[in-house]
Order: C-alpha cells, then structure tokens, then sequence
C-alpha cells in the first residue's frame, strides 16, 4: 500500500520574549519501519490536493438529486447515514474497571482513550488492553459506537503504533483523531484506515479541535476530501491553554470558537460535539451547558463520568412537542407541495422548505435517540 509522508508538525510555545518551535523528525524511520512505501510530497501540495470547495452547481444537483418525481424533496443521505452521537464518553484504555464499568452505560459512542488518559510508562499496556478489548467478542458494548482515542500524529512513533494496533480490529468504528490542525492530518489517518482496516471498512475518523491554528484551518479540516471524516469535537480545556484564556463557568470565552465549530461542521455536513463539562458532579451546571450547547447547534457533548451520560442523552434528544410539531410538519408539508404549493401553515407558523428540512432532521434524531416508528405515530396523533 502506497501511504503518503505525514507532513511535518509544528507546535509553538513560549512567551512574547521568545517561542521554541519543534519538529518531529522519526516519521521517515518509523514509516519505513511499518514498511509502508511514502512518495515525496510537499506539504502545501498535499493541502491543496485534500480541500474540496463545493460549487454551487454542485449544490443544485445534489438537490435536483434528493428530489422525487412528485417535486417533495427527499431526505438528505448524510442525515439517513448518520451515527447517533448525543454523548461521547470517553474512559482511560489502561484500566480495564473502567472499560468494563463503559459497557454497561448506553451511551452512544465509547471512546477508549489512548491519549491524555493514559500516563507515558503505561502507553503500551493500553494499547495491549484496548486491542484486547476490540478483539474479544464477549466484550459487549451493546449499541455503543466502539472508538479509540489515539495520540496526537505529532508524537510520531505512539501515534503510528496506535493505528497500526487497532486499525484491524473489525469491531473498530472510529478513530477519534486528537489536536488536530490541518487536513493533512485527516488525510494521513484516512490512507492508514485505507491500508490497515480489513475490507474496507466503514471506520470513520471523530476530528477533535483544540488549538488556535486548528480554528484558523477549520475549513480546511472540515472539506477534507476523505470520505471518512464523520465529526468536529471541541476540546476546551487544551485550546483555553493554547489561547492562555481564562476559564469561566459561563465559557463566555469560549463563544466564538464554539459557534465557528457548529457553523463549520453544519456546513460540510458533519456532526458538531461540545465540549466537556469538568465539574463532573455538578449535574445543574451539566444540563445548562448542554441546554446552550443545543442552543448553539451542537448535536451532542462529551462526558467522563457515568453520571453525565444520561443527562446529556436528555438534552440532545428531540423532545415529545417538538417531534409532534415535526411530524405535522412533514405531513402537511408534503401534502401541501404534492399539490403543487411552496407552502403551508402549521399551528400558525409559515412552513417553507427550510423548516420542512429541520422536521427531517428532527424526526431522524429522534429515531436515533431510540424511538420507534410506532413511538413517532403515537406522537403525531397526540
């Protein structure tokens, strides 16, 4: 398999008086080592070659394309194809307690955590116990997606053996894909997944953000041409260290970064993640950050204590008025379009096509969250 170089990772520190820039330099030895073939490519060509700009022609096909021949637009594929991910919860790989204590929560996705949750001298021993856990069947997750957190490519040999560990595991479903700051680094993780998952799988890559230059190369990241990239995660506390904000219980200075990750996300059709609420027994503080996380646009949140899960699943899940409004949404959109008018009016709101497309979403989440068809019915009649 044909595997391109990683382009070289720079990551700054300091002060105003100075900032000690390093590069990692064992890429070329490490690579050569997994006997993985690597061309020569500049890194400005490799960025040019992974940002895919839509077009507006394109755009308008794709919506001639999710058109039936009656003129009422279909649901969208992506949202169709979307994985459940109210909460994230993630667990240290190196203690197996914990990783028995994340099958039992139902959250919808498990991350085993290769990376911040795991000292230095333990890095292997994780590694052994998570691949471990991916390969034994008994280990039941029950509906959970099955993530691996793996260290940041910019630690070079960890990373690389971090991927190379689990990516044949065939009960992987994604990678989360920690600091990460420009597309290159999603386009490096998609040839691996291309060259190490048996049969092409369906492993996709959860892309955390944390640093200033991860948000300046947002769009970059996001329009990676991978076909894998499924998310945006926010992680807050490292870019609060990057920016050397200050942390607040409102995370007023949080905002921008926080409101340029949805709207980025929501642009190139991926899911948005909030950020973690460390104050983990303050269940009051939880469900209001998850109320303004929803209020922004995210779609889920990320959690590290059993006890936040259920919360969160509550707050990222359509609610009983809103999946009744939806369904007559829908029902009489479609009626109202199948006659051949742009709109209608439910409980005294205009419905035009943009809110038509909201009730979709809004109807498939709420199947997400678990309920049936006939719990939807049952709303629409009530």
């Amino acid at each position: 398999p044909i595997v391109p170089l990683l382009p070289s990772h720079y990551r700054s520190y300091g002060s105003q008086q100075h900032t000690i820039r390093y590069k990692t330099r064992d890429w070329l030895k490490t690579m050569w080592s997994a006997k993985l073939v690597m061309p020569r490519v500049r890194r400005n060509a490799v960025n040019k070659m992974m940002i895919a700009k839509p077009s507006l022609l394109q755009s308008q096909l794709r919506s001639l394309a999710n058109t039936s021949s009656t003129g009422v637009p279909q649901q969208d594929s992506q949202v169709l194809d979307e994985r459940p991910r109210r909460s994230l919860f993630s667990c240290p790989g190196a203690d197996p307690r914990y990783i028995t204590k994340a099958q039992t929560l139902g959250a919808d996705a498990v991350v085993l955590d290769l990376e911040d949750g795991v000292a230095l001298e333990k890095k292997e021993d994780a590694r052994m116990l998570v691949t471990e856990t991916l390969q034994n069947k008994e280990a039941s997750f029950g509906n959970s997606e099955l993530c691996v957190r793996i260290n940041a490519l910019d630690t070079g040999r960890l990373a690389l053996e971090d991927l190379q560990a689990v990516l044949p595991c065939d009960r992987l479903d994604a990678i989360v894909l920690p600091k990460v700051e420009n597309a290159s680094d999603v386009a490096f993780v998609s040839q691996m997944m291309d060259s190490l998952s048996p049969d092409n799988r369906d492993v996709r890559i959860i892309a955390a953000i944390e640093s200033a230059l991860g948000l300046l190369n947002l769009r970059e990241i996001a329009s990676s041409a991978t076909g894998r990239l499924d998310a945006l995660v926010f992680a807050s506390e490292d870019y609060c260290a990057d920016l050397e904000a200050i942390r607040t219980d409102s995370a007023t200075e949080l905002l921008f970064a926080r409101s340029q990750l949805v709207t980025t996300a929501k642009a190139y059709g991926l899911q948005a993640i909030d950020m973690v609420h460390i104050q983990f027994r303050d269940l009051q503080g939880l469900e209001e950050e998850c109320q303004r996380g929803r209020e922004l646009g995210f779609t889920g949140k990320q959690a590290i204590h059993p006890n936040q899960v259920e919360p969160i699943h509550r707050a990222f899940s359509p609610s009983k008025k809103d999946v009744n409004f939806a369904n007559r949404v829908v029902n009489k959109y479609q009626r109202t379009t199948a006659r051949g008018h742009g709109a209608c009016v439910v409980d005294g709101i205009v419905v035009d096509f943009p809110v038509y497309k909201w009730a979709l979403k809004v109807l498939k989440r709420a199947e997400s969250s678990g309920m049936t068809p006939d719990d939807l019915l049952e709303e629409a009649r009530s």
